[in-house]
């Protein structure tokens, strides 16, 4: 950890740090990119400078390595412009990672990634302890993503998405901070804070909501995310790709009351000044345990970030 701390901060490549060329490429044009834009494939897990080595010519290439959440990028670089070029993006679950023998004297820190529909592809690292990091970062991700079952093309969204483990939680939420919301209003999402909690309910039983959140018909997913002063509400579409905006509450305004009556259900009703009750419906038993004990807590001061602005008025949609 401090090895990868201390990298982050150490200038690698035209005079930027890592954390600066991460930033680079969600923000900057990458020449010859292809498919979705970088920040669809999620956070950035690890990156470095490697060399290529093609065991034919012996002739060895600089390349930088990007592994995301569930793809592993393949960049080739032009000094003489400072320019990243796309070479391509593998999907992790679909290949293998292979450590060249140590006791090789030609094939230090060396690794090979293979897979049904990849060339075979040789790596070496500048050090040991980068070739651990790369080792154990790229197993962690293969398993995490293989898990899923989800097809390769996917982006990091249809991997975290039902958020039911903690780590997809923990991942959803810089996401959410990282990406962008479509339908956005109003200052950005990262002056309301850190996201505390959050998981994919059905709301359903609405009425139009009285200057806060748009009209609903019939049960709608949506995904709940708890900031220290309002509870945003979104929707992501089905095939996963992108998330919108559909409102938010503030937090001193709403309470949860559960719904005894309806034994079995893991439901629960948010009411609150100015608004018809929403209906919540949660899939797992400790997503409803959590909003129930979030949303029933006493006032109490909640810290927030310096110049946070007041809670935004969402937009309201015509029926």
């Amino acid at each position: 950890n401090n090895f990868v701390l201390s990298v982050a901060c150490k200038v690698v490549l035209w005079g930027q740090t890592t954390e600066e060329l991460h930033q680079r490429l969600y923000t900057h044009p990458i020449r010859d990119w292809e498919g979705r834009a970088p920040h669809a494939y999620g956070d950035i897990i690890y990156s470095s400078v490697v060399f290529t080595h093609n065991s034919c010519t012996k002739v060895m290439s600089e390349r930088y390595l990007v592994l995301f959440s569930f793809h592993l990028l393949i960049l080739a670089l032009d000094k003489s412009t400072c320019e990243f070029i796309y070479e391509g993006i593998l999907p992790l679950s679909a290949i293998e990672v292979r450590v060249i023998s140590q006791h090789d004297p030609h094939a230090p820190h060396m690794f090979e990634i293979s897979g049904l529909m990849v060339d075979s592809k040789s790596f070496i690292c500048t050090s040991a302890a980068e070739h651990r990091i790369w080792i154990e970062k790229l197993e962690d991700r293969r398993c995490k993503s293989l898990k899923q079952q989800l097809s390769p093309s996917h982006s990091a969204l249809s991997y975290l998405l039902p958020c039911d483990e903690s780590w997809k939680r923990e991942e959803l939420k810089r996401y959410l901070l990282k990406s962008p919301i479509l339908q956005w209003e109003g200052s950005p999402i990262q002056h309301m804070g850190q996201p505390g909690y959050l998981s994919l309910v059905h709301i359903s039983n609405t009425q139009r909501l009285v200057m806060w959140v748009c009209l609903l018909q019939g049960p709608q997913e949506r995904l709940l995310v708890l900031f220290p002063m309002d509870l945003l509400i979104l929707s992501v579409d089905s095939q996963r790709l992108w998330v919108k905006y559909e409102g938010r509450l503030p937090r001193k305004s709403i309470r949860a009351q559960e719904r005894s009556a309806r034994h079995g259900r893991l439901e629960f009703e948010i009411t609150g000044d100015f608004m018809e009750a929403l209906l919540v419906s949660c899939t797992y038993p400790e997503d409803y345990q959590s909003w129930i004990f979030q949303l029933q807590q006493p006032e109490k001061t909640i810290a927030f970030p310096n110049h946070t602005p007041p809670p935004l008025i969402p937009k309201k949609r015509r029926s």
